[in-house]
């Protein structure tokens, strides 16, 4: 039997914080585990499957939660980046995207063949997007050609800063240029709605963020971009193209139905986990572990730079692997094996409790090691 090895250990990794199935989803997991099970109700369309009830929460109860007009399930996020960077890509054109951005940011748009033009961050210790920066990227980008498209990383996958997103909408419209939002670390966290913000597009992960059995994404979109983006093919008269005619075809959609009330709650205390986060930072510092990003930190991922583990490291016989198996005896799971100097992880969803519990262990693990 295959058993994983981080089973029952406090969980710190911000890929799976937000990810956590909820009881509801558990059961789920299991009724509806066998090959694309929900198929067997399909005509053609996922979300025009009405038992089980994909098609009010595709078409009601996502678009609502998401704040926009049109919403579609994608096998992740990064396919839903892409499906809207293939709609609106041309020769030559070009794409805007923060230089936080996650690689498959990138490598999408590599993949639908644009230019990318990328928006610098501050750089060492708060590596913030600003909007100055970012008009000035859009203004320059569009003297060498047609921007077609944004993309605002928000938060961002590695210091969990959420940049001014409305104003940074706002100046995509000043240019004309419609804007992508990448919420694959806020949708299923925290309050996040794409008519509030002010762009056209909004992307999620439910693997990351909405306690779903991924991988799965959601897309959502202004009614204004539904011909464009979710055109049909001209053979198969009822699939659209860019979702390649059907996308998460089983357990994952069902597990994201299934956790979504819960998901929808949880939301509510988002100001609990910012100040949960806002402690755990304020006690790391105390051990000279420095939390790099916006401060005071607005999200519960947070990046760590550890210089003290680091000298401890190079001493040790594990190497650059002892904090990994250090905090693995105390039951901690979360932070990469052979990262000390520099780290990420996330207190979402921990009770105070467990907070503590993992202070405690890198209090012990410092004074222990002292050489």
């Amino acid at each position: 039997m295959l058993e994983r090895q981080t089973k029952g250990l406090i969980n710190i990794d911000p890929l799976q914080t937000g990810g956590k199935l909820t009881e509801e989803a558990k059961k789920a997991l299991i009724e509806w585990g066998d090959g694309y099970s929900v198929c067997d109700y399909c005509t053609g369309r996922l979300e025009e499957i009405k038992s089980p009830p994909i098609y009010d929460f595709i078409h009601k109860t996502l678009p609502d939660f998401l704040g926009c007009d049109v919403v579609r399930i994608t096998t992740g996020a990064r396919e839903a980046k892409f499906a809207v960077m293939h709609s609106l890509a041309k020769k030559d054109a070009w794409i805007v995207l923060d230089s936080n951005a996650h690689y498959s940011s990138y490598i999408s748009a590599e993949r639908a063949g644009l230019n990318i033009a990328e928006v610098p961050n501050s750089g060492y210790p708060d590596f913030l997007i600003t909007p100055e920066k970012f008009g000035e990227v859009v203004e320059e980008a569009g003297k060498k050609g047609e921007v077609v498209l944004a993309l605002i990383t928000y938060p961002d996958g590695n210091y969990g800063n959420l940049p001014k997103v409305r104003k940074i909408a706002r100046l995509c419209q000043d240019y004309d240029v419609p804007l992508l939002v990448n919420a694959a670390y806020a949708i299923g966290r925290m309050p996040v709605k794409l008519k509030e913000i002010g762009a056209d597009f909004i992307v999620g992960s439910g693997h990351k963020s909405m306690a779903s059995s991924g991988p799965i994404g959601v897309l959502g979109m202004k009614s204004e971009w539904e011909e464009k983006i979710l055109r049909k093919s001209s053979r198969f008269k009822n699939k659209e193209i860019e979702l390649l005619g059907c996308t998460a075809r089983g357990v994952s959609i069902m597990t994201m139905i299934a956790s979504f009330p819960s998901v929808k709650e949880r939301v509510k205390n988002w100001d609990e986990e910012v100040e949960k986060a806002r402690y755990f930072s304020s006690r790391m510092e105390e051990l000279s572990i420095i939390q790099l990003g916006e401060k005071p930190h607005n999200h519960d991922l947070m990046f760590f730079h550890a210089e003290n583990l680091y000298d401890i490291s190079k001493k040790m016989r594990d190497g650059r692997f002892f904090l990994y198996k250090e905090l693995k005896r105390r039951c901690i799971h979360g932070i990469k094996p052979g990262l000390t100097r520099f780290f990420k992880l996330s207190t979402y969803g921990l009770s105070k409790e467990e907070i503590e519990i993992v202070l405690r262990a890198f209090r012990e693990i410092i004074d222990i090691k002292k050489i």
